[in-house]
């Protein structure tokens, strides 16, 4: 489908491709997708799968859920975040944006500092009360580092990624993802998909569309 060798950059990883978002999404995606078959095959004869509620997915993790509730095929899908890794991946130069995890404040807290001290960064995952992910240029998140914690965070914690997720920095990307998001045949939702841009939960494939149109440049509202 994606004439990427998946199997091979799971399980040998010889050229450090896991390490690369236009393969790491492709590959966390396969393996949930797997285990996913796996779980469905182990409780097809129970009620479990009848009486799915919701279903969710942080971030990547949406595009699996997804497809987990039928509104998205696996082959669509794959083609999808082949094209939204290679955007996330080439969205501004390397190295020079990233993300980093606030720890002991939450996430109104951190937006009313960002306002008040003009800080040039965006809140990119209310991950739970304490957790919250920021983003930006590398810069930008330095200079912001110190102003936390003098406003009480207990710790600002670096993440290993190659661009600054869910941020302005995005809304190229997101506008051409939009463009591809728009060529695939997107169904309404078997189950109830918790959307990450509004954290709301909708079956119907234009809300669906409109909320995942709007995900990469926006907060992942997982609290």
């Amino acid at each position: 489908i994606t004439d990427i060798k998946i199997k091979d950059i799971i399980f040998e990883n010889r050229d450090n491709l896991l390490d690369i978002t236009e393969y790491t999404q492709l590959s966390i995606f396969t393996a949930s997708m797997a285990i996913f078959e796996v779980f469905k095959e182990l409780f097809v004869k129970t009620d479990h799968f009848s009486n799915i509620n919701y279903v969710l997915g942080h971030s990547l993790g949406e595009y699996s859920a997804l497809v987990a509730s039928n509104a998205i095929s696996l082959e669509d899908c794959s083609k999808l975040l082949k094209i939204r890794g290679k955007l996330m991946q080439n969205a501004y130069p390397e190295n020079q944006s990233g993300m980093a995890a606030v720890l002991g404040l939450n996430c109104k807290d951190i937006e009313l500092i960002i306002r008040n001290f003009s800080l040039k960064i965006d809140v990119a995952n209310d991950n739970a009360p304490g957790q919250v992910v920021i983003s930006g240029i590398v810069e930008d998140i330095n200079n912001a580092k110190e102003i936390l914690i003098q406003n009480g965070a207990k710790k600002i914690v670096y993440l290993n990624v190659s661009s600054a997720f869910h941020s302005r920095i995005m809304k190229t990307a997101e506008e051409k993802m939009k463009h591809k998001l728009l060529s695939i045949n997107l169904a309404n939702s078997i189950y109830p998909i918790v959307c990450n841009y509004s954290s709301i939960a909708t079956k119907d494939k234009n809300v669906i569309f409109e909320n995942l149109s709007k995900q990469m440049s926006n907060k992942v509202k997982w609290t």
